[in-house]
């Protein structure tokens, strides 16, 4: 995914000292930028605060931005970085193993995703037998459907690191929706 002619525009105006120019450039990616930040972090205090930091982290090297790559990958890389080194953080702090279940940022409306929400708790436990990379790999690629050469750059590794990492976490999650839960298989 490249860059459209907007966002150039936007990212001009910003390194020229517009800085108002920045808040449309990012508002189309908020809502998907806290929502990675929760899948990767099990947090919504943490993810808030993942989600800003990358976002003040994007604003203060756009200067750094390559904007022959995708705008929203370089964020969604931001953001990676940004909740790696907090449950890196966290872990030293705690001294003990993070909560691994990922889910996606909570709808507002209870009523209109009740199979959404049984799938994504489903989910959730699936999840937490993947490595923290197989996890951030799987969520980029499946969930954020970002392809293999969009998550490699957003993690920062190679395209065969993703695929390795891709299937293995496909193949954790189907042995865990086999084992834990049969009844997500039946519509195959």
């Amino acid at each position: 995914m490249r860059m459209n002619e907007t966002e150039k525009e936007l990212v001009a105006m910003v390194l020229s000292g517009r800085n108002e120019a920045f808040e449309p450039l990012v508002t189309p990616y908020r809502e998907s930028l806290l929502s990675l930040a929760f899948r990767l972090t099990g947090n919504r205090e943490d993810a808030r605060e993942v989600a800003q930091e990358a976002l003040l982290r994007a604003f203060k090297h756009l200067g750094r931005y390559d904007t022959s790559r995708s705008f929203r990958n370089w964020l969604f890389q931001i953001a990676a970085n940004q909740a790696r080194d907090r449950l890196r953080r966290r872990r030293k702090e705690a001294d003990t193993a993070v909560e691994a279940a990922r889910k996606p940022w909570p709808q507002e409306d209870p009523e209109s995703g009740r199979r959404a929400k049984e799938f994504r708790s489903d989910l959730e436990k699936c999840l937490s037998v993947l490595a923290p990379r197989e996890r951030e790999v799987f969520i980029l690629r499946d969930l954020e459907e970002l392809d293999i050469r969009e998550t490699a750059l957003a993690l920062g590794c190679s395209s065969v690191s993703v695929r390795v990492h891709l299937s293995s976490a496909r193949r954790k999650i189907r042995d865990a929706i086999r084992e834990k839960f049969p009844h997500l298989e039946e519509g195959r």
